[in-house]
């Protein structure tokens, strides 16, 4: 928080920052407390950390020597982005141990080749950034998601971010043509080249993609472009349940492969976005159970307008009794306000009380059946509480809350009941056979829940990648794996 105390710097951080200064320059050291101290919070206002600085490189080679001082000198480092992460990714420890890496300066897009449909964009650059500079040239990057305008591609990369397309193009690890990366030694690695094959063994582009930081340090990637959006179509529709939900987009699916997303939400959800959202309306009349967002994109003008396409198989659900009532956006304003309530939804529920925010994933044909008794399992075992869920329904993720009962004391409730809450919703998403992070990662809030629910194997792995690649456990201490206890 603002004002917050800096702790002093070891003897260890101390040398370590003496050795970097004439390589970093006055721009490449910041130890001044009001400068650090928004970088010291999660974006949820869960997490409170401490650094004595903030390490801000411009280029790969100044990371590489900054990693490679950090391990001489034996100083975790914690890389950040936008800062935007949800389950305290990027949020240093508390105890002043380790150094913030700032990817901010590393903000250039290399180059963007519209032929092949490849660009090569640094960590630092914002994802509504990047978008912007593609369309410049024809083509658009196939991902989006709420934090847009401060999300960089570094922390993309490295949570394996999802968003609203995953439907259509997937996560950031399919889009993902090549990674470059500073591993915890201070080495190179340069994996930029696309290449269609390479059978040198282990794929270490995709071990980084999703690494949370913990194995390297991603400067830049290689990322894979659609072509630009010629026309779309946004529609709103009411449905009964979504069981009926994922048969309507089941029927859709086998007419065209141009449905790009679909969002699912149910009736309170909604009415807590209009609440939130001033100046907004419900796109339809009357009351629905469960409200579905469906968006369809074309390349060219030669194709069915996806407006008309919309159109046309809403009309045959609507007569076939799949759907209650269906709006089909007039205008861009239109579109962008259907997508506005969608966007702010996790706001919108933050600001009902306090509850337990779950990112998770169930297989896609289990999704609606989970959604329905997920919620009725959490509210009988937890009286006055009030659950529900939202999500993508073409991928599977749903992000669930269960919310406090009226009048609670928040901070009691945090401490006490929702850690409970938590296991119970863990142990049904395991018993479905799900994960316990979709899109968000695991960071320092869901580590110890990864630990408890995931197999033997799983978690073998994943400590022995970690320690071979970082032995020294310097890169985000904390996060994803709970750090060895001394001695070991």
């Amino acid at each position: 928080m603002i004002g917050a105390t800096t702790p002093q710097l070891t003897s260890a951080q101390a040398a370590m920052l003496a050795e970097l200064a004439p390589v970093l320059g006055p721009k490449g050291i910041v130890t001044d407390a009001a400068t650090i101290a928004p970088w010291l919070q999660d974006w949820r206002k869960r997490w409170q950390g401490a650094s004595p600085a903030i390490l801000t490189p411009a280029n790969t080679a100044e990371v590489a020597a900054i990693v490679a001082a950090a391990a001489r000198h034996r100083v975790p480092l914690v890389a950040q982005g936008g800062n935007s992460s949800m389950v305290g990714g990027a949020t240093p420890p508390a105890d002043g141990s380790a150094l913030i890496l700032s990817l901010r300066r590393l903000d250039r897009i290399r180059s963007i080749d519209a032929e092949a449909g490849l660009s090569v964009v640094e960590a630092g650059v914002v994802l509504q950034t990047f978008n912007d500079a593609a369309l410049t040239v024809g083509r658009r990057f196939p991902l989006t998601l709420g934090a847009r305008g401060s999300a960089t591609i570094g922390g993309l990369v490295s949570t394996n971010a999802g968003g609203t397309q995953v439907l259509r193009f997937g996560t950031m690890r399919g889009l993902v043509a090549g990674v470059e990366a500073v591993l915890a030694d201070g080495s190179i690695y340069d994996g930029l080249a696309a290449l269609k094959k390479d059978n040198r063994g282990y794929d270490l582009d995709h071990l980084l993609v999703g690494a949370e930081g913990t194995l390297g340090i991603v400067t830049a990637a290689t990322l894979r472009l659609a072509p630009a959006v010629a026309a779309r179509g946004v529609a709103w529709a009411g449905v009964s349940d979504p069981q009926t939900a994922l048969a309507l987009l089941r029927s859709f699916q086998r007419d065209t492969d141009t449905i790009e997303s679909f969002e699912i939400m149910p009736a309170a959800t909604l009415d807590a976005a209009l609440a939130h959202v001033s100046g907004s309306r419900a796109p339809l009349q009357g009351r629905h159970r469960w409200h579905l967002l469906i968006e369809a994109t074309a390349a060219t003008d030669d194709a069915e307008a996806p407006a008309a396409m919309l159109e046309r198989l809403l009309g045959a659900a609507l007569a076939g009794g799949l759907v209650e009532d269906a709006t089909i956006a007039v205008s861009e304003a239109q579109a962008e306000a259907f997508w506005r309530l969608r966007d702010s939804l996790s706001d919108a529920e933050r600001a009902r009380g306090p509850a337990v925010q779950f990112d998770i994933a169930v297989p896609v044909a289990t999704m609606p059946a989970f959604m329905q008794q997920a919620a009725s399992a959490a509210e009988h075992r937890f009286p006055g509480t009030d659950a529900s869920g939202f999500g993508h329904l073409g991928d599977g993720n749903i992000h669930f809350h269960v919310r406090a009962p009226e009048g609670v004391d928040r901070d009691r409730w945090y401490a006490e009941d929702a850690p409970v809450i938590t296991r119970f919703v863990h142990d049904l998403v395991d018993a479905a056979g799900g994960t316990i992070s979709a899109e968000h990662g695991i960071g320092q809030m869901k580590r110890d829940e990864l630990a408890r629910i995931a197999s033997p194997a799983r978690m073998m792995a994943l400590m022995a990648i970690k320690q071979a690649m970082d032995p020294l456990g310097i890169l985000n201490p904390g996060k994803l794996l709970a750090p060895p206890a001394r001695g070991q």
